[in-house]
């Protein structure tokens, strides 16, 4: 028997990922070749992908990937759609037989526009699109959510990563930035709606860890009129960050400094105008801190954020080259689709790395 010391302890699950700052698209061979790097860190239980960019012919559209175990499930949101919203296409998700993956949910997608008039405002679109994703979660039996954001998508399942990214045919699809994540599930079933990503709107996170404040920040969440339905941390994440950043318009910035705040002990510290903003995040938004060990990543319309925990109890680490920067749970997944960073390093606990795509990158960016 192996003794403590004597086999390797990789924390559970693994997490990736990469923009293209210049907005130019790779296709998905590379974070396939990153996350297969930490196989280990998975058991055959879950592994996911979010890919943005990728449909540059309806990045007006929510673009929406649905799971259904039946044909009633799929009956029922379909009548919902065709209720509320224009639906400017749909079809099924292209896959292919893999080795490795078992039998699929009926796996479909659609390109949506809300029913609201023009002079509507944007967060009409996207609370309409918000009800609808936590309506079909919550009370439509077989259906769910995978993804909800505009020109982008998440595609995950029940198998190794690099399985659910040869299921995907994600070597087909072409993006600027791309997230993955191999899942080690501890306390929760590996199923395909469970596996990571999870994503809301144009929001998605990717998780390795265990939140252990989840029940303080369900409970506040559900007071703001979110429904938690699918009784897992990284469920709450997504919804945290939609919170803070859509809804109470802070910069991800500050959102970040809620989730993993400093120490009341160095807010103390801080310069007078700083300590009253620090004082004033923990206050307000207290409930929404995430206790517990955790490294995370993020993935928004314009890049992506990596963040842990504030005692960086799960590890993280960033390269960059050229207009690329990069976030992984181990530097070997970074080098191995980048053998030369031109910079290499481990952010502090709670202490946020956030890329961007450049001002008007997408204007040449080649359909």
């Amino acid at each position: 028997m192996l003794r403590e010391g004597e086999c390797r302890i990789p924390s559970g699950c693994a997490i990736t990922g990469f923009i293209n700052r210049d907005g130019r698209r790779t296709t998905g061979n590379p974070i396939i070749e990153s996350i297969a790097l930490m196989n280990e860190r998975s058991n055959g239980l879950g592994g996911g992908f979010v890919a943005y960019g990728i449909y540059p012919e309806f990045k007006d559209s929510y673009a929406l990937h649905l799971l259904f175990e039946d044909k009633s499930s799929r009956h029922q949101v379909e009548e919902l759609l065709k209720d509320n919203f224009f639906i400017e296409a749909e079809d099924c998700i292209p896959t292919r037989l893999t080795r490795g993956i078992g039998k699929a949910p009926l796996l479909w997608r659609y390109f949506v526009l809300p029913r609201v008039a023009k002079s509507e405002s944007l967060e009409t679109s996207q609370d309409m699109i918000t009800h609808l994703v936590m309506g079909i979660n919550d009370t439509i039996p077989g259906a769910y959510v995978i993804s909800s954001g505009r020109n982008m998508g998440a595609f995950k399942g029940v198998g190794y990563p690099e399985d659910i990214g040869e299921f995907y045919r994600l070597d087909e699809y072409q993006a600027h930035t791309w997230v993955a994540h191999g899942r080690f599930p501890t306390n929760t079933p590996g199923w395909w709606g469970g596996a990571h990503p999870f994503t809301l709107l144009d929001w998605s996170v990717v998780h390795n860890g265990e939140v252990s404040s989840y029940g303080a920040n369900k409970h506040f969440l559900q007071m703001h009129g979110y429904k938690i339905t699918l009784q897992t941390d990284t469920e709450v994440i997504t919804y945290a960050l939609d919170f803070l950043v859509r809804r109470q318009k802070l910069p991800l910035e500050a959102a970040a400094k809620v989730l993993a705040p400093p120490f009341w002990v160095h807010i103390d510290r801080m310069p007078a105008e700083e300590r009253e903003l620090y004082a004033q995040l923990r206050v307000v938004y207290g409930s929404l801190l995430l206790n517990g060990p955790f490294s995370i990543i993020v993935g928004f319309p314009g890049g992506i954020m990596a963040l842990n925990d504030r005692l960086k109890l799960r590890p993280l680490v960033a390269g960059e080259k050229g207009a690329t920067l990069y976030v992984a749970s181990e530097e070997a997944a970074i080098r191995a689709i980048c053998p030369n960073p031109e910079r290499i390093w481990y952010p502090r606990g709670g202490e946020p790395v956030i890329g961007k795509l450049e001002e008007n990158a997408l204007c040449c960016q080649s359909a």
